[in-house]
């Protein structure tokens, strides 16, 4: 049994004010102030002082960091990106492809699920670091008009050959497709997929209103970084009014959206919006982050294609490709930017994304949840993290 207390702790739903975490088997045993429980001597407190302890973060769309993609054939990218993905409270994620040749994406998928299978049979040994818990396949079934930073020789029409293929080489881990609804075949993608579990998301779209609305009724129930790579609100005239795709994500009910708030892919002003319209437990923050994230300025690869580092931005051919965010800036900056308390942004780097996934026993500090959390200070910056309430390697 381990015991750890702090001035704070956020749930993130709710607030305990000097509470007492014991953990036992790597999971939330029980949740009581400092006052009401008293603690037997054989075990051992970590007291965290003034500082709060929340949930670890859950980043839903990753494609890399310290220097490796997670597409790299290399037994050192992933154990690289989880040890930087620690330092900054992430304790879960999805790794997430980029449009590639096909032969490419059926390898990557098999050596992420691999690594996935891996980690959950030796999840009490070795180091603490964040786990993969999904593949987030972005691409290929996305627009060319949308396609961003994305190789248009590699996008594909969605059909449900194709998708099974991807589904039987990450062995059922696909937890997670971006889509763009409008193309031809992508209803019937996106109902099978949603039958399989999947969180189907929209984006890398310019679907119309009515498109957007048909992916939705077929099972789509998230949006991709919100605002970028889709189709822009058109509404400046009486002859014509284009809401497009962000008029359905933004005013319906069963969709989330994630965003990212790095202060270079949105306006803060935008991201106010978007906090706005959908809400502390809708809004979703991602990093999107690339290879190049805690490294020095220079150029860095984003899957099968090179990507140009520089003062925060990531470009190629004129396009922004990806971010260099970490997702304790990412809940600083949303705290910031939507005039919202801590909570809720670390609501929004937590349990909104393990909800949105369906992820069990994740974002969450409750009884018989895993003790994945970090121990932040009252601005938000990340001291320590913790995974199955062991501290992870930084």
């Amino acid at each position: 049994m381990l015991a750890f207390a702090a001035a704070r702790l956020l749930t993130p739903t709710d607030s305990v004010e000097h509470p007492l975490v014991l953990v036992d088997e790597g999971r939330v045993f029980e949740i009581q102030t400092q006052s009401s429980r008293q603690i037997s001597a054989a075990i051992s407190i970590s007291d965290f002082g003034d500082s709060i302890i929340a949930p670890g973060y859950v980043d839903l769309h990753i494609h890399g960091s310290a220097g490796y993609d997670v597409m790299d054939d290399d037994t050192e990218a992933l154990p690289a990106i989880e040890r930087l993905l620690t330092r900054h409270g992430v304790t879960s994620y999805f790794p997430t492809t980029v449009s590639a040749p096909v032969d490419a994406t059926l390898r990557a998928l098999e050596r992420l699920a691999e690594a996935i299978e891996r980690r959950e049979s030796n999840n009490k040994d070795g180091e603490r670091r964040a786990r993969p818990l999904g593949i987030h396949l972005e691409g290929p079934f996305i627009s060319h008009v949308r396609r961003g930073a994305h190789p248009t020789e590699y996008l594909l029409a969605p059909t449900l050959t194709l998708f099974e293929q991807f589904w039987q080489a990450s062995r059922g881990r696909i937890r997670m497709m971006t889509i763009a609804p409008e193309l031809e075949g992508a209803i019937e993608v996106i109902g099978e997929a949603a039958r399989r579990g999947v969180c189907v998301s929209l984006g890398h779209s310019d679907a119309d209103l009515g498109a957007a609305e048909r992916g939705i009724a077929a099972g789509a129930k998230h949006a991709t970084h919100t605002f970028n790579a889709m189709r822009p609100l058109g509404h400046n005239t009486l002859d014509h009014r284009s809401p497009g795709i962000l008029g359905a994500v933004l005013t319906d009910r069963r969709v989330s959206a994630d965003i990212i708030a790095d202060g270079v892919h949105l306006d803060p002003a935008i991201v106010k919006l978007c906090a706005r319209a959908k809400g502390a437990e809708q809004t979703v923050l991602i990093t999107d982050a690339i290879s190049a994230t805690g490294m020095p300025d220079g150029r860095y690869r984003l899957g099968n294609f090179e990507v140009d580092v520089r003062d925060g931005k990531c470009m190629t051919d004129g396009k922004l490709a990806g971010s260099v965010l970490t997702m304790d800036r990412a809940v600083r900056n949303l705290a910031r930017f939507a005039e919202w308390e801590l909570a809720q942004a670390v609501a929004a780097a937590s349990r909104n994304p393990a909800r949105v996934a369906g992820i069990a026993g994740k974002g969450v500090l409750a009884v018989g949840a895993d003790a994945d959390f970090v121990v932040l200070s009252r601005e938000g910056e990340v001291l320590r993290t913790f995974v199955s309430g062991v501290e992870g390697t930084r």
